[in-house]
């Protein structure tokens, strides 16, 4: 009888504790679709008011497509919206405001920007297009970094806060290395690898970088710099020789020497911001500006701005993070999922050209073949051109050059063209860290290959090898094919060595140089369009499932990443490390230029 009462006892308590979780999702639920709801409703119902201002941040990340989850930028930590668009939202946005004879205007209220260097590209040229409507563009911010700064510079003016900062230091890579901890636990990993540049080994078997990994590295961070002082230079006619220097000794040390060396225009409180503005759109002093966000500005665009109801279509095809067997989600490209969007593509009459979206560092060789071999069908019944994103590389190149034309940014990361193969042998750190040990039986010799419980003998290693060595020269040969030159010359500009967009252009990986939408007008081109419709693939989950699949997995992933600030990078790249299983063709994997 006691046994009974204690097991009734526990299973009224587990059924409490159950309930009491299922309440919590259905709360929290609850109150994501009511803040997305009243979210929507002020963006959609709404009219955007005439005199209006379009107020920029990007001070959240930017993905190439917007989210169809009304909780993708959920803030479950103060259960506010967040919703942030993508760059094909931006760009309609900014296209239609040009003629939107309610905007008046732009200001960009910018601070850090949690968006890599070739997303801002992006944006930046965009805001230029903008500037030829006549229409001003006014940038703030009471602490300038070198991204927010080179986005801004594009404004007709530009102001700080008078005590604000101001960092121009150019740019540095850094990587992360394990090899001191692997030594610690015991750990040795065991190295297969096709390219003295394939650098994504060297945090496992060194604790700095090579030679080799210490040029390429320089010589693709140096090329960024360069287009970016470029870049400044032509708005702002500073010449990149006193840029240089400025960098060089550090003189922009306050808000004072920026205006002192023209990087600003003038030094200014919010309130006088305010005052300015309200002089540019013609209202009374201390009346209310109408700034539009653009998030509610996007969420105003109708269909038509965001496409033509043509019956022809250009298929845009999104491939967004590492690549891997399986299915995959919008964060990252499932071979079956990309594979099946691509014939889709090929397959329906109606489309007429694809263009494929690439922001990738790679990932499975296996599954870059199974994606590659999709691109290549395609190519031969379609105009296919490639948008190259933040990166392209070694898995992200192997999918992209069966292209008829390749488009990267000037600082987009691609190339990295070699594999490699990782096998930890843990058998000291289960023996000597925390006492375990294995044994075996084997029907044939070589009947645990590939073990972590054991090194690798001479044999084994010789296998892996060759299997490295007959990936790369497939890679090799795609690449040769498809760009209609020698693969004795993708071995001398491959060997995993990663180039900026616009070394890449110079040595025939990539065509030209341009971001989506100049992908999408080649596929016009190409395609003999008058008139287009963008058919958006792979399709997106419907937003249901979407929000229970993040409130079942992603919202204990989301609290972790608040809790552990910039650590979290570590612990992401450590899941990643977790995940990669095969042969890989990827970049190094924790590179940081800031």
């Amino acid at each position: 009888m006691k046994d009974f009462f204690k097991t009734l006892l526990a299973s009224m308590c587990g059924f409490l504790i159950g309930f009491l979780i299922i309440l919590v999702i259905v709360f929290v639920i609850g109150m994501g679709i009511i803040a997305s709801s009243v979210t929507l409703s002020k963006t959609k119902i709404s009219a955007i008011p005439e005199k209006a201002v379009l107020l920029l941040k990007f001070d959240k990340p930017v993905y190439d497509r917007t989210p169809n989850n009304p909780l993708a930028f959920f803030d479950f930590t103060n259960l506010s919206g967040l919703n942030a668009p993508g760059l094909d939202k931006i760009y309609a946005s900014l296209n239609k405001a040009k003629t939107d004879n309610r905007i008046k205007g732009i200001y960009l209220e910018l601070s850090s920007i949690p968006s890599d260097i070739a997303t801002i590209e992006e944006i930046r040229n965009a805001l230029i297009d903008f500037k030829t409507s006549g229409k001003f563009i006014i940038a703030y911010s009471e602490a300038f970094t070198q991204k927010s700064f080179y986005l801004a510079s594009i404004a007709d003016s530009i102001y700080l806060n008078p005590q604000g900062d101001f960092d121009f230091k150019g740019l540095s890579g850094q990587v992360v290395f394990f090899k001191k901890a692997l030594d610690k636990l015991g750990i040795n990993m065991q190295v297969a690898r096709h390219g003295k540049y394939k650098s994504a080994v060297e945090p496992f078997t060194s604790d700095k970088m090579s030679d080799a990994n210490r040029e390429q590295t320089l010589t693709y961070v140096s090329g960024i710099w360069q287009h970016l002082l470029s870049g400044i230079n032509h708005e702002r006619k500073i010449p990149n020789s006193v840029l240089k220097n400025i960098a060089d000794s550090l003189l922009a040390q306050s808000a004072s020497d920026a205006v002192k060396y023209q990087l600003v225009d003038k030094l200014l409180y919010k309130d006088e911001i305010l005052t300015l503005i309200r002089k540019k759109i013609g209202i009374k002093e201390n009346s209310k500006i109408n700034f539009i966000s653009l998030e509610r500005y996007a969420g105003d665009l109708k269909s038509s701005d965001l496409s033509s109801k043509s019956k022809n279509k250009i298929a845009v095809i999104y491939a967004y993070g590492d690549i891997e067997s399986g299915e995959g989600n919008d964060n990252t490209i499932g071979s079956e999922r990309m594979a099946r969007a691509i014939r889709k593509a090929r397959t329906d009459s109606s489309v007429k050209a694809v263009v494929v979206r690439v922001n990738s560092p790679g990932g499975s060789a296996l599954a870059s073949e199974v994606i590659w071999r999709e691109m290549d069908l395609t190519k031969k019944i379609k105009p296919l051109v490639v948008s190259m994103g933040n990166y392209a590389a070694s898995g992200g190149y192997y999918i992209s050059c069966p292209a008829h034309k390749i488009y990267a940014q000037p600082n987009t990361l691609t190339g990295s063209i070699g594999v490699f193969g990782l096998i930890p042998d843990m058998k000291n750190f289960f023996s000597d860290k925390i006492g375990i040990t294995f044994d075996k039986v084997n029907t044939n010799k070589h009947s645990d290959y590939i073990s972590t419980v054991r090194p690798m003998d001479p044999y084994e290693t010789m296998i892996l090898q060759n299997s490295i060595e007959r990936i790369y020269n497939t890679f090799v040969t795609h690449v040769a094919e498809a760009r209609n030159i020698s693969s004795a010359h993708v071995d001398s500009i491959g060997q995993g060595r990663v180039w900026s967009g616009i070394d890449a252009k110079r040595i025939g990986l990539v065509d030209e140089l341009g971001g989506l939408q100049d992908a999408i007008n080649e596929a016009q081109k190409l395609a003999g369009l008058k008139e287009y419709a963008i058919l958006p693939l792979p399709e997106q989950k419907d937003p249901v499932t979407q929000i229970v699949k993040q409130l079942s997995g992603d919202i204990p992933e989301y609290l972790l990443e608040k809790k552990l600030g910039e650590s979290y990078t570590l612990y992401n790249y450590y899941n990643e490390i977790k995940k990669m299983e095969g042969v890989q063709a990827r970049l190094p994997f924790i590179i940081n230029i800031y």
